[in-house]
């Protein structure tokens, strides 16, 4: 058997020490590699609808009854109407001139009608005053009709309101908690006509995109066609896919919606950085790339003040009056009656002018510089929300930011 040396054996363990090194690296890197990759990659479901599935929107008047005294005012006249006319279809006329309640509110109610839904399924509907009403707390809806955008009734509603607030007390003792005036009802509508959108008439499936995008629409036909291992779907435009309901030979149309929903795509968000001016907020993606850039930033602050200053007194009259002779006391000008003078002041504007100029702030982004590393150089020479927005468009402006800038 061959003997090693000291030296031998040294490098023998530092080659396998490196040899195991290495091997760990490799172990751990395609873990966080997967891991990235994981964070964009979503379901086709996700990102896309299908054409011709979709929710509807219903709307009705009703009256809200029950309440503790905080329903609509005499001035609020159509409550009163809607009462009249409901209390006639009871066998009860009365005449709406002479009625005064105060625990009755006119509201409308808005639904969301499924897709698929059918006579029977139950739906939640969300309640809100529309007169004068002070809260709607304790009241219950009467029975009310819920029409479609085609003026057909889809759905009755009735029901108990759950409420997110409160209002109590009067005057400086009143105390509002969050919207006394909005309410809801849990499965509170009943739907009355089938508005289920026939499937097994679908020549095409149409995919339509969420964020309208070429690259992520081509992606999900390219997903799909190696699903079925032949080309069964076309992106017809960055905001459309069809896929040809025949030449994916699927058993029925649900189970080839559930096959392709369920499929795993990598989506590419697009760089865009979006600003509302009037809050003051600023949102930007993490893939908006920076150029080299310096941004030198300073503010110049001028104040004119005007103080009004005493600068003399002037003699105004006595308590005499100036008139004929002959009067009797001590004789002023023109014979009238003399006495003590007063002093009224000078009043003059005097303006002043300040003027604070900080010292200009400056920081300068290195080629990669990414979002994280623009925000902080920002904030660190003092930029406020409303400086960000001035300093991103002009970044944008002079081309040291690919990303898509939209002001709000």
């Amino acid at each position: 058997m061959k003997h090693l040396s000291a030296n031998s054996n040294a490098r023998f363990r530092s080659t396998v020490l490196h040899a195991m090194a290495f091997g760990v690296i490799l172990s751990i890197l395609p873990r966080f590699v997967f891991a990235d990759e994981s964070n964009r990659r979503v379901l086709v479901r996700d990102v896309t609808s299908v054409e011709g599935v979709r929710d509807n929107m219903l709307v009705g008047y009703g009256l809200v009854v029950g309440l503790r005294g905080t329903g609509d005012r005499q001035q609020t006249i159509f409550t009163v109407q809607t009462l009249a006319n409901a209390m006639q279809k009871m066998g009860v006329l009365i005449s709406p001139s002479t009625v005064v309640v105060k625990n009755v509110a006119a509201v409308f109610i808005t639904a969301s009608l499924p897709a698929f839904a059918r006579p029977g399924s139950k739906m939640d509907v969300t309640i809100s005053s529309i007169g004068d009403a002070q809260s709607l707390e304790g009241g219950v809806l009467l029975m009310s009709a819920l029409y479609g955008p085609d003026g057909q009734v889809y759905a009755e509603a009735q029901g108990a309101l759950v409420m997110g607030g409160y209002s109590s007390g009067t005057g400086a003792n009143r105390k509002d908690v969050n919207a006394a005036n909005v309410g809801m009802i849990p499965q509170g509508a009943l739907v009355e006509r089938d508005t289920s959108v026939d499937l097994s008439g679908f020549k095409t499936v149409s995919l339509l995109l969420h964020n309208p995008d070429f690259s992520t629409a081509v992606e999900i036909a390219n997903v799909v066609n190696k699903e079925f291992n032949k080309p069964v779907a076309n992106a017809i435009d960055n905001s459309r896919v069809d896929i040809n309901v025949d030449s994916a030979s699927s058993q029925t149309v649900t189970m080839l919606i559930s096959r392709v929903q369920n499929l795993v795509l990598s989506v590419h968000t697009p760089a865009k950085i979006v600003i509302n001016e009037r809050t003051g907020t600023i949102v930007m993606g993490g893939d908006v790339k920076l150029s080299p850039v310096s941004v030198i930033h300073g503010n110049l602050s001028i104040q004119v003040v005007t103080q009004y200053v005493a600068v003399g007194a002037t003699p105004v009259g006595g308590l005499g009056q100036p008139g004929a002779g002959g009067g009797s006391g001590q004789a002023g000008p023109g014979g009238g009656r003399g006495g003590l003078e007063t002093l009224q002041p000078i009043v003059v504007p005097q303006e002043s002018l300040n003027t604070t100029d900080t010292a200009a702030q400056s920081m300068r982004l290195d080629e990669g510089a990414n979002v994280d590393e623009l925000v902080k150089g920002l904030h660190a020479i003092g930029t406020t929300a409303h400086d960000v927005v001035a300093i991103l468009q002009a970044i944008r402006a002079e081309g040291g930011m690919q990303a898509e800038l939209e002001v709000q």
